[in-house]
């Protein structure tokens, strides 16, 4: 593996964050399905194609024992779910686990950084108010037309939104002509404020929209009682990784995910 793709060291008070926003982002994203193999965690949702809800996520660096039989086990789980076999790969991963899939040509692909804040910190004063909207399906809808995806994942996506136990706000931004234009999830969790499937629609960006909504979005956490804010985006995101840097989002650290040779590309 070239040091190109190395995660980098992390120490054990990391360690400890990344255990808790794990934690915290499992929460706020959950599977319809949770096993465990020792400590990895094995995520499957029939109803949802998403990577973190169909993924195998091992949570203890020293818990390498028995990698070949275990990654085949899993791989079994996943074709009776009719899943593609794909792990998450944090800094919680044994190190091991990762050189077992570069012996076996596993692609590493989809590179996130998860960063976080302190809420006080942020400026959020710019940009109007906007209430959480009340209906499920109506910010699902509204997030389908943003995000541009198939309808026919309307059903998974509001069973998954429908399990998320901790205080959510669900944000949409409107045009009076042309319907949503914005949208968000920010999940409040005890001390933390997660913001999730933020998307701006493709006509309408550069227009401030994703700023207001992620603005609006935190001062409603805040109220609450949130006193971090964090997220997750993909690193070749470069727009969203701007817009998260400007508000004063920093990197916790980063994840990728595997997948074997034979697999499909998409995972």
């Amino acid at each position: 593996m070239s040091d190109h793709n190395k995660r980098p060291d992390i120490s054990m008070q990391d360690l400890a964050s990344v255990r808790r926003l794990e934690a915290v982002g499992f929460r706020a994203w959950p599977a319809a399905s949770i096993q465990y193999d020792g400590s990895w965690q094995i995520r499957l949702t029939a109803g949802h194609p998403s990577k973190r809800l169909n993924s195998v996520n091992p949570l203890d660096p020293s818990d390498h024992r028995d990698v070949e039989l275990r990654v085949e086990r899993a791989a079994q789980r996943f074709r009776a779910y009719g899943r593609p076999l794909v792990f998450r790969q944090s800094p919680l991963a044994p190190p091991q686990l990762d050189a077992y899939f570069d012996a076996h040509g596993w692609r590493r692909f989809d590179e996130t950084r998860v960063m976080m804040a302190e809420i006080g910190h942020l400026d959020l004063e710019d940009a109007m108010d906007h209430l959480p909207i009340r209906e499920i399906g109506r910010y699902v809808d509204s997030s389908i037309q943003v995000h541009g995806r198939d309808p026919v994942l309307k059903p998974g996506l509001t069973e998954v939104l429908s399990s998320i136990r901790p205080e959510t706000g669900f944000f949409v931004i409107e045009e009076a002509d042309t319907g949503p234009v914005a949208t968000a999830l920010c999940v409040h969790d005890n001390d933390m404020a997660g913001i999730f499937e933020l998307a701006t629609r493709s006509d309408a960006r550069r227009k401030g929209h994703g700023r207001e909504v992620v603005t609006t979005a935190l001062r409603w956490a805040r109220i609450r009682g949130a006193e971090k804010a964090w997220l997750q985006v993909e690193a070749e995101n470069t727009a969203a990784v701007s817009l998260y840097e400007g508000f004063g989002f920093r990197e916790v650290y980063r994840y990728d995910y595997r997948q074997a040779p034979e697999q499909p590309a998409d995972g």
